[in-house]
């Protein structure tokens, strides 16, 4: 990288702020009071991300009549729920690659199942008037080097022989740059309906508006510290008062369980992205992107990238750092060297953007786990539920696991709970030293495969053998 380019393309970060976009809102709600007192409920909810909110709210539209509280440790929507690309996808399991290898006889089922909880979204925004600028515009993978168009197009042959193509188009390089025009796009692969684009934390706050209107009790910078059986249910301690509930649904993702044995099964993974300012229309023109579709590239380390309401340019990814230990620190949500790193990706993609500027760049972590797609399960003889494990696709999916934690909790066989999906684990990750290790080495091969026309090393082959992988 010559040393003017990167003077170049940093100067377009000098006045960013290293703030989440989204949550950098005037409009952002206050947060509700702190809880206090010693409260009772039918279902305690732990969690106010997208997760816990889905959960809350489901719960209250199957039984209107059951009292529901939710804690939150800071505010609604702070962490990923509110720091993510907008990205709402129908795929329940990381894609549908990921899905067609790990549980190819339920593919079929689960691509329903999530096609029908995106729909579901859909409604709960219009039903509930939540102004999160959705916009069922689509996405279309796209690649960048002669092997990742190659692979597209037998991706997309192979999904037309499984009958698994509906909906989705391969795209030559020429007619993929008449949907957004790059000079690096060499193929792309549409998918038209079942990706969803919308403002992140404006989805978290409708969801706490609405989980409020339908009588769920809210209590935010409320951090449940400790959970315990108490008589026929469940005793939940916050640091100023406490929670009995007959059931207890866990929405806390990345943060640590308080069912210890789940935290072996996620790591988190430090995602970053940023934002410029709002495009002119002339900038907008030289691009094309009247559809407005999300857009990722077909790298083992990839980005992603997508249009704001107001024409912004959203772009993240590449970048996905584990600290030592799985560690979280509020330190490590900001990352100069990846904004820089990013900055000049961006500007390699849309050359004729030069010029334009960031506004934001911020980071976050994401809960992976080993098979890249939520896990579920129960502990307390049933009492407490949890779903866990997203892997920076939960926009959607949350909603879905919030079904299955409800239907866990109720004790219900459901088209759901049936799934080999929900029944089954991932593998958890190994103990440090070799938690890092592994994910280092894993990283590396990543790399070299996206520099060696995409073939993969015996590391990475003996990690597909068995099933583990690593992804953000």
């Amino acid at each position: 990288m010559a040393p003017g380019a990167m003077t170049r393309w940093t100067e377009s970060l000098s006045d960013a702020q290293p703030v989440s976009y989204w949550l950098d809102d005037p409009g952002r709600p206050r947060p509700e009071p702190a809880l206090t007192t010693a409260e009772t409920c039918d279902l305690l909810v732990v969690g106010g991300g997208y997760s816990g909110l889905w959960t809350a709210l489901l719960a209250k539209e199957r039984d209107p009549g059951r009292e529901v509280v939710l804690v939150e440790g800071r505010e609604v929507g702070w962490a990923a729920s509110g720091r993510n690309g907008g990205f709402c996808a129908a795929s329940l399991t990381h894609g549908l690659a990921n899905g067609l290898t790990r549980w190819p006889d339920e593919i079929r089922k689960l691509e329903e199942l999530g096609a029908r909880n995106l729909d579901g979204i859909e409604a709960a925004v219009a039903r509930y008037s939540i102004d999160c600028d959705f916009e069922r515009s689509g996405e279309i993978d796209v690649a960048t080097e002669p092997h990742q168009a190659a692979e597209l197009r037998d991706w997309h042959e192979e999904l037309r022989r499984e009958g698994l193509a509906d909906g989705t188009e391969f795209l030559d390089a020429e007619a993929v740059r008449e949907q957004v025009d790059s000079p690096t796009f060499l193929a792309g692969l549409y998918d038209r309906r079942g990706v969803a684009m919308l403002h992140p934390a404006k989805l978290a706050w409708g969801l706490k508006r609405a989980c409020r209107e339908l009588g769920v009790r809210v209590y935010e910078h409320t951090p449940a510290l400790e959970l315990r059986p108490h008589g026929a249910g469940m005793a939940v301690r916050t640091p100023y008062g406490s929670v009995r509930a007959r059931r207890v649904a866990l929405g806390t993702n990345i943060f640590p369980n308080l069912v210890r044995r789940v935290r072996a099964y996620t790591v988190p993974v430090y995602d970053y992205a940023l934002m410029s300012e709002p495009l002119t229309s002339d900038q907008l023109a030289s691009i094309g992107w009247k559809n407005r579709q999300g857009l990722g590239d077909s790298a083992n380390q990839f980005h992603y990238f997508r249009l704001s309401a107001d024409n912004r340019i959203l772009w993240g990814g590449y970048d996905a750092i584990y600290p030592y230990g799985g560690r979280m620190r509020a330190e490590y949500d900001d990352r100069p060297e990846t904004y820089a790193k990013l900055a000049g990706h961006f500007f390699t993609c849309f050359p004729q953007l030069a010029g334009v500027r960031f506004t934001h760049a911020w980071g976050g972590a994401i809960d992976t786990c080993s098979r890249f797609s939520a896990f579920f399960g129960t502990a307390h003889q049933g009492k407490v539920a949890y779903a866990a494990g997203y892997t920076g696709l939960g926009v959607g999916a949350t909603r879905f696991g919030a079904d299955v934690m409800l239907d866990l909790l109720a004790g219900e066989r459901t088209e759901r709970t049936e799934l080999e999906m929900v029944r089954k684990k991932p593998l958890p990750f190994p103990p440090e030293p070799f938690a890092w290790t592994g994910i280092a080495l894993t990283k590396w091969s990543l790399a070299r495969a996206d520099s060696n026309g995409g073939r993969r090393n015996l590391w990475l082959k003996a990690m597909d053998r068995v099933g583990l992988g690593f992804d953000s």
